[in-house]
C-alpha cells in the first residue's frame, strides 16, 4: 500500500520566515544622533568617549539580559530572620545589583559633585540618558543618591559626613554601616496616607533628643506611605517640629552597626518599574538628624525633588528612545503586503512622529541639563537669583510636566509598530510602556507640576522673560514658532482663569521652547514637521498624523538605530 504523500514531506510548519533579528550589540549612545549632537552643542563634548564607552556597555547584557531578569525576579521583603527578629531586609536578583554597580561606577550618582570637567551636568544627562535604556527601575535610587547632595549642604556638618560616602564609586549593598563601606545609596520618604502630593498635611512628629535644632537629633514617629528604594544607607524625609514641618536625614543602620527602628510593612505592587521596591513603612522613635531650618522642611527637601524632576525628563527621553528604536528596528526587517513596513506611507508617518517626539525631548532635556550647570556656576559665584536660576527652576517644570505626559502614548504607539510581537514580554515593549507612566506620577503630579509654573511664576514674574528670551532665539526662522510665541504671550492675558487653563499653559510654553530648539539646532526636516504638527495645528491627536510633504525619510534616518 503506498503512503500518502505527505508523509515523505520535510516538517515544515516551524521554519521562520519573515521575522526580526535580536537587537543586540549596539552602542546605545553613538547610535543616537540626537543625543551626540546635543552633548557637543550643550558644553559637554569631553564626555563623549564615556559615553560611548557606556553606550557599548549597556546595548549588551544589560539591556538584554539584566533588565528583564531584574524585573522577572521582583524585590522580596523579608520581615524576620528565622529567630524571630525584626530585619527589614529587601532581598534584589543578582542582576538588579549588577544593574546599580554599572551606575555607581559610571558615576551617574555623582558626577557634577564630583567632576571638575565644565558642563558636568549636562555630560551626567547624556549618561544617564544611555543607561537608563537598559532598565528604568535602577534609576531610581541612583537619581535619588544624586539629588540628595544639594539639599544635604543645607546642613554642612551633615554633607561633610555624608556627601563623601554618597559620591563614592562602589556600590556595596551590604546591611552595615555606611562609614564601614565607604559608600552609601540615598532615598527620600515623603508621602504619607492623608496627604499624597500635600506634604504640608503629613502627620509624622519629630521629638528633639538633647534640644534639637539644626543638625541636632531627634526621634521621629508616623508612617510614610510610598519609601522608594528602601535598602538605601540613608533617607531624607519630613515631619513635624514645634516650628512646623522640618527634613530631616535618617540613616538605615545606625553607627554601632544596630538596625534604626522602623519597620517595612509591606511592598507595593507596582504598576511598572517592577525591580525597584516601593516599601510602606512605620516610623517608631527612629533615629535622625534635622536637615536646614526648622519648620523650613520644604524649601530644604525641594532642592532634591528639583533635581529628581531634572532626571524625570532625561529618563522620559531614555524611554523614548527606546521605543523609536524597537520601533525602526521592526519595521525595517518585517515584511507586509509586499514590502518592508518601515517602506509603507502610512507606517513612515507613525515613525518620523515618534522620532519628532524623542529628538524634541533630547534636545529639550539636554537644554535643561544645561540651565543647572549654569544655575550651579552662578550660585558658586554668589549670585542668588540669576537669569540662569529662574530658567532652571520654570523650565524643569514645564520640561517635567510636558515630558512625562508625552511618554505613555510614545510607548505605546512604539509598541504597536510591533504589532502582535510588541505585545509580548520578549519583546520588552509592554515592560517599556507599563514603566512610561511613572514619571508623570512622581515628584509632582500634572496638575501639580501646572501648577508649580503659576507659583514660579508668581513669585519670580521676570522668570517669564527669561524663558521667552531663550525661545525667541529662534525668532523669526519658522512663521509657526512665531505664531506659537505669539498665542503663549496671550496666554497670560487673563489672570483670573489662569489656574484654570494652567495645563494648557505650560503645554504651549513646552512646545514653544521645544520648537524653538529644534528650529536653532536639528535639520529643516525636523524643525518644519514640527513646528508644521505641534504648534501650527497641522497633525492630529494621535502619532502618525504629520501633513503629507514632511521629508518623512530624512527624520527616521535620524532616529534610526546603529549596530
Amino acid at each position: 500500500m503506498s503512503q500518502p504523500a505527505h508523509r515523505d514531506t520535510p516538517w515544515q510548519t516551524h521554519t521562520v520566515l519573515n521575522q526580526v533579528p535580536p537587537l543586540e550589540e549596539m552602542d546605545v549612545f553613538s547610535s543616537n544622533l540626537p543625543l551626540v549632537e546635543a552633548v557637543e552643542r550643550e558644553g559637554a563634548g569631553w564626555v563623549r568617549e564615556r559615553a560611548c564607552a557606556l553606550g557599548r556597555l549597556v546595548g549588551g547584557e544589560p539591556q538584554q539580559q539584566w533588565g528583564r531578569l531584574a524585573n522577572e525576579n521582583t524585590p522580596v521583603l523579608h520581615t524576620h530572620d528565622p529567630q524571630g527578629n525584626r530585619i527589614n531586609e529587601v532581598e534584589f536578583h543578582p542582576a538588579w545589583h549588577k544593574l546599580m554597580q554599572l551606575g555607581v561606577e559610571h558615576e551617574l550618582h555623582s558626577l557634577p559633585w564630583t567632576s571638575a570637567e565644565p558642563s558636568a551636568h549636562t555630560a551626567r544627562a547624556a549618561m544617564y540618558m544611555t543607561a537608563i535604556q537598559a532598565e528604568a527601575g535602577f534609576a531610581c535610587p541612583i537619581t535619588m543618591t544624586f539629588a540628595v547632595v544639594p539639599a544635604l549642604r543645607a546642613q554642612p556638618e551633615l554633607a561633610a559626613e555624608w556627601e563623601p560616602l554618597i559620591t563614592a564609586t562602589t556600590y556595596d549593598p551590604r546591611s552595615i554601616p555606611a562609614a564601614e563601606k565607604g559608600s552609601a545609596i540615598a532615598g527620600m520618604w515623603m508621602t504619607e496616607k492623608q496627604g499624597g502630593s500635600d506634604v504640608r498635611a503629613n502627620t509624622t512628629v519629630a521629638t528633639p533628643l538633647n534640644g534639637g535644632g539644626p543638625g541636632g537629633e531627634y526621634e521621629l514617629t508616623g508612617h510614610k506611605w510610598f519609601c522608594s528604594a528602601p535598602m538605601c544607607d540613608v533617607f531624607l524625609t519630613l515631619a513635624q517640629t514645634d516650628e512646623g514641618l522640618s527634613c530631616f536625614l535618617l540613616p538605615r543602620i545606625l553607627a554601632d552597626g544596630s538596625r534604626n527602628a522602623f519597620s517595612f510593612q509591606r511592598l507595593k505592587d507596582k504598576l511598572g518599574d517592577r525591580s525597584n521596591a516601593l516599601a510602606e513603612t512605620e516610623l517608631h522613635g527612629t533615629w535622625a538628624r534635622m536637615v536646614g531650618e526648622p519648620g523650613r522642611g520644604v524649601r530644604t527637601i525641594i532642592e532634591m525633588v528639583g533635581h529628581t524632576r531634572l532626571d524625570c525628563v532625561i529618563g522620559s527621553a531614555g524611554g523614548m528612545r527606546v521605543g523609536v528604536v524597537n520601533a525602526i528596528h521592526h519595521t525595517a526587517h518585517r515584511s507586509a503586503f509586499g514590502k518592508k513596513l518601515i517602506d509603507q506611507p502610512l507606517m513612515r508617518n507613525v515613525l518620523a512622529d515618534l522620532c519628532l517626539e524623542s529628538e524634541a525631548t533630547t534636545a529639550l532635556a539636554m537644554r535643561l541639563a544645561r540651565g543647572y550647570d549654569e544655575a550651579h556656576a552662578d550660585a558658586e559665584a554668589g549670585a542668588d537669583s540669576s537669569d540662569a536660576q529662574l530658567f532652571k527652576r520654570l523650565a524643569t517644570a514645564v520640561g517635567k510636566y510636558w515630558a512625562c505626559k508625552r511618554t505613555p502614548n510614545h510607548a505605546f504607539e512604539a509598541l504597536e509598530c510591533l504589532g502582535g510581537a510588541g505585545y509580548i514580554e520578549e519583546s520588552v515593549m509592554p515592560r517599556l510602556y507599563r514603566e512610561a507612566p511613572v514619571g508623570s506620577i512622581w515628584e509632582g503630579s500634572g496638575n501639580v507640576m501646572s501648577l508649580d509654573v503659576l507659583r514660579a511664576l508668581t513669585r519670580s514674574p521676570r522668570a517669564l522673560e527669561v524663558f521667552m528670551a531663550e525661545v525667541e532665539l529662534a525668532k523669526g526662522a519658522d512663521p509657526h514658532l512665531d505664531a506659537g510665541m505669539a498665542r503663549l504671550k496671550e496666554q497670560f492675558a487673563d489672570p483670573a482663569t489662569l489656574e484654570t487653563r494652567a495645563r494648557r499653559v505650560v503645554e504651549i510654553m513646552a512646545l514653544c521652547l521645544q520648537g524653538s530648539l529644534l528650529v536653532r539646532h536639528a535639520p529643516p526636516a525636523v524643525a518644519d514637521a514640527f513646528c508644521a504638527s505641534r504648534l501650527a495645528g497641522d497633525g492630529g491627536l494621535e502619532y502618525g498624523t504629520l501633513p503629507a510633504g514632511v521629508d518623512f525619510e530624512g527624520i527616521i534616518a535620524r532616529g534610526r538605530p546603529q549596530s
